[in-house]
């Protein structure tokens, strides 16, 4: 995965975040709720650069809730040019990007940097990238509008993520009730529609 600028990718939620202690992490990529904890399971990895946003895994406005910003997704952005000019830094390094569970926040900012490290690759083959590093990948599709927007892309990494959700929901049509369970319902008709 050299493409952004670092050798080993890996997306994972909190709860798995102390099986990752030992795998020579050299950049985090944080992504939590405004009032949960700061893990502190970081304090035993090996010594790295982490970044940290804190907002809700929405796609529509909640009151009392931080939704998913260009702001936010520019601040992913940073966090790959980061990467990209550091590069002659280190030999090679680990990136790790979690989020509560792994599926929505975290798989959508690894798309992003994907997506900004290798602009000549088409976006269905990012998406492929994506399920081979995180199979359970949902990303959260206001952060994937904006991603598409920064970079542009054109909308073509939106209609690519309908068709990843439409991949997502034939592999394992669980996705359904869980992501309409979590009012998520319009990211599933949009993958059924393809």
């Amino acid at each position: 995965m050299k493409q952004i600028s670092i050798s080993m990718l890996t997306i994972c939620g909190i709860d798995e975040l102390p099986t990752h202690r030992s795998s020579a992490v050299s950049h985090v990529l944080s992504m939590i709720d405004p009032d949960r904890d700061d893990p502190d399971v970081f304090t035993h990895y090996s010594p790295h650069e982490r970044t940290l946003l804190r907002f809700h895994d929405i796609i529509d406005d909640k009151a009392d809730m931080i939704a998913p910003s260009p702001g936010i997704v520019e601040e992913v952005l940073r966090f790959g040019e980061v990467l990209k000019n550091t590069v002659d830094q280190r030999s090679n390094g680990h990136l790790l990007v979690h989020c509560h569970m792994g599926v929505s926040r975290s798989t959508a900012a690894m798309l992003t940097l994907m997506a900004q490290a290798q602009p000549d690759l088409d976006e269905d083959s990012l998406f492929n990238e994506l399920r081979t590093i995180r199979p359970i990948a949902w990303p959260n599709s206001r952060m994937i509008g904006y991603a598409d927007d920064l970079l542009g892309r054109d909308g073509r990494l939106v209609a690519a993520l309908h068709r990843h959700y439409r991949a997502q929901l034939d592999r394992d049509a669980s996705f359904d009730e869980w992501m309409r369970s979590l009012d998520r319902g319009r990211e599933v008709d949009q993958g059924w529609a393809v």
